[in-house]
């Protein structure tokens, strides 16, 4: 695989969908004109994390992909010849819905979609109350730069969701995600937590490397 310039936007946003859009575009323009080729947005981007609450108003917020959003970003990523991979609230039908990440490639073609497999649900992430499992398993897409995999957030604590997707011919993963620290959290939780990750990302790259390569990133 040639040397790929990756680009991962994060941002705080609003309520506002287009202004939330709309600022995701112009963080997109910017990691291009940095030489960006495939662009990683947050999950979940054109709102705030609704999931903190369970309200049933917040299911407008969803739509369909291909959809509205997916076909802006799409001119995007033909414009500026850039992969964009757009994480989304997707409404598959009445009563059905899926945290969804949509990928483009630089002509614009839309490439397809991942639905999120598993889904988290606890005090503040209620997820389980917003999304169905996603039904279409792992997925690989075939871009212009590489062939990439697309898991979400939750995911990235399951490795055989990183085995599976690399063995299906991904050269990169990514994991959209929106979530960081709980404010309310003592600094020895924050600690157990994150070393509890990197335990699982250890798994994650072995999975995706097979028999004991030797990585120093194993030893540190």
């Amino acid at each position: 695989m040639a040397e790929i310039k990756i680009g991962l936007v994060q941002m705080s946003c609003s309520s506002d969908k287009s202004e939330n859009l709309s600022k995701a575009i112009a963080k997109i323009k910017e990691a291009a004109s940095k030489g960006a080729q495939i662009i990683c947005l947050q999950e979940l981007f054109t709102s705030l994390y609704f999931c903190d609450v369970e309200d049933y108003d917040n299911f407008k917020l969803a739509e369909s992909i291909p959809g509205p959003s997916s076909e802006t970003l799409s001119k995007i990523a033909k414009e500026l010849g850039v992969v964009i991979i757009a994480s989304l609230f997707e409404k598959r039908t009445e009563g059905i819905y899926h945290n969804t990440t949509a990928v483009l490639d630089t002509d614009g073609s839309y490439l397809g979609k991942y639905r999120k497999m598993h889904i988290p649900d606890d005090p503040a992430y209620y997820e389980k109350f917003y999304f169905t499992p996603g039904d279409l398993g792992y997925k690989v897409f075939k871009t212009k730069f590489a062939t990439i995999g697309i898991l979400i957030c939750w995911d990235q604590w399951y490795p055989e969701a990183a085995r599976i997707t690399s063995l299906m011919g991904a050269e990169i993963l990514f994991y959209p995600t929106a979530i960081g620290w709980a404010s309310s959290q003592n600094e020895e939780t924050n600690s157990e937590q994150f070393n509890a990750w990197q335990t699982i990302q250890r798994e994650s790259l072995c999975s995706q490397w097979g028999p004991c390569c030797k990585r120093e990133s194993c030893r540190s």
